[in-house]
């Protein structure tokens, strides 16, 4: 069984929704390989995938390279994935199956308190993010997580959005009349996406003309 690093933490419909999403995401991912496949939610929201068959070892093997895997351990010196689940002047709590911290002074982000770094970088909550836990040292934000967090703020622009599916936002973003004005819908997480914006696209301007369509956080990219 592989424990994905990813939340499904909304209820009703919207559960069952995300766990239709989910369950096409993995057909499509292990849709040519040998082996049956069961989708479940654990009770502390992170998604599990038991697999039987042939191809078993590659199918979790590709699993873990696309979501990112909840491990009963964390190994020092090796890089893992937790969902960001708050955060405090002292640093961001992320959840990896237990609680990490990772201090201010381990994110390496650049100036201002975590809220300001979460607030910059678009880090909407239960987004999933790389960390390395060490030894005899706090936890560290993994340097691919920062590369790619610094990369957003290089690009055009984005809009990141929680608690919808990537096809809901997709939909939201064709009703409010917005289509020619993005790039695409990046997929972060289960429920956690990103717009990408085109280079002639404000993006406080596109998250203030679709927050009325969305029951979700809404956090601005700014170049």
């Amino acid at each position: 069984m592989v424990v994905l690093a990813t939340k499904c933490y909304v209820a009703g419909d919207a559960r069952q929704r995300a766990l239709d999403s989910l369950s096409a995401q993995v057909g499509n991912l292990l849709g040519e390989l040998d082996v049956t496949y069961d989708v479940g939610i654990r009770d502390d929201d992170f998604p599990s995938v038991t697999v039987k068959g042939d191809d078993k070892t590659v199918a979790q093997n590709l699993l873990r390279e696309e979501f990112g895997e909840i491990t009963p351990h964390l190994t020092p010196g090796e890089v893992h994935v937790g969902t960001l689940e708050r955060w405090d002047d002292d640093g961001f709590y992320l959840d990896a199956g237990r609680e990490v911290h990772v201090p201010a002074s381990e994110l390496d982000l650049g100036p201002g308190s975590p809220e300001q770094i979460r607030t910059r970088f678009g880090l909407v909550q239960h987004l999933p993010l790389r960390f390395v836990p060490r030894e005899d040292e706090p936890a560290r934000l993994a340097d691919a997580e920062r590369d790619r967090l610094y990369e957003w703020t290089r690009g055009n622009g984005r809009v990141n959005v929680n608690s919808a599916t990537r096809a809901e936002v997709r939909a939201t973003v064709n009703r409010a009349g917005h289509a020619q004005d993005i790039v695409t819908v990046e997929r972060l997480g289960l429920l956690e996406q990103s717009i990408v914006c085109t280079e002639d696209t404000d993006p406080p301007g596109l998250l203030s003309s679709i927050g009325s369509y969305l029951s979700a956080e809404l956090l601005a990219v700014v170049p």
